[in-house]
């Protein structure tokens, strides 16, 4: 019944395979039909070079309850249905745990907008959450961390399709977009500037981040009603 749901959702989980943003079994990608109140998403601990369409679990964007798949979903996914139901115009999610972007997770520090590079794809820099309180750990953890994405967009006064992506301190980083594959290039941009800011910073201690003017003139010529960049659709 959600036979093309299940394929964009292993779709984007192969692509983050590939873009070797993932190591054993630490990753997943979800696809949502938003229509149809529902998204795909990986089955839990089952390793990619096993994944087809056919480990893809659809679960009630609602309920939580798996709709078509005989497998477990990820653990993660009552995580990414928060962010469906916060993030409006989100089609699909990634979570990975990429070396750089959760290096920078780890050490509980926003990505800054050290370069052009980041401010091609990231309007700023790159937030991270508060740590969660015991509580919220040994409560409904999952959950939870979906809601502290959210409260950190929401808090900071972000679109969260300007910045499409969050550290979860001391996990790692989730990203979404208007579908799987936006969410995929996402995951990539992201571990790219991670990897870029944590290089610059060992380079030169100190280094700030660049002017607004030039964030926003790169920024704004990739995204926005006036973008140039690139080829008339």
């Amino acid at each position: 019944m959600h036979a093309e749901l299940r394929e964009r959702a292993y779709e984007a989980n192969r692509e983050i395979v590939r873009a070797g943003l993932v190591v054993l079994t630490f990753g997943n990608a979800s696809a949502a039909d938003r229509t149809a109140g529902v998204m795909a998403i990986k089955a839990s601990g089952v390793p990619y070079d096993e994944l087809g369409p056919e480990a893809m679990v659809v679960v009630d964007l609602d309920s939580g309850a798996v709709v078509e798949g005989t497998h477990r979903p990820s653990s993660d996914t009552p995580t990414h249905r928060v962010l469906y139901r916060s993030f409006d115009g989100v089609g699909g999610i990634v979570h990975t745990h990429s070396a750089f972007a959760t290096a920078w997770a780890q050490a509980c520090r926003e990505i800054p907008c050290l370069g052009t590079t980041h401010a091609d794809h990231f309007a700023g820099a790159v937030p991270v959450t508060r740590a969660l309180a015991g509580p919220e750990i040994e409560g409904e953890y999952e959950r939870l961390t979906g809601e502290v994405v959210v409260e950190t967009i929401a808090g900071l006064g972000l679109d969260p399709l300007a910045m499409p992506a969050v550290l979860v301190a001391s996990h790692g980083p989730f990203t979404w977009g208007a579908d799987a594959a936006e969410a995929v290039e996402n995951a990539v941009a992201l571990e790219a500037v991670a990897a870029a800011a944590l290089r610059t910073e060992l380079l030169r201690p100190g280094v700030e981040p660049i002017a607004d003017e030039l964030l926003r003139r790169h920024f704004l010529r990739k995204h926005g009603p006036g973008a140039y960049y690139g080829q008339e659709p």
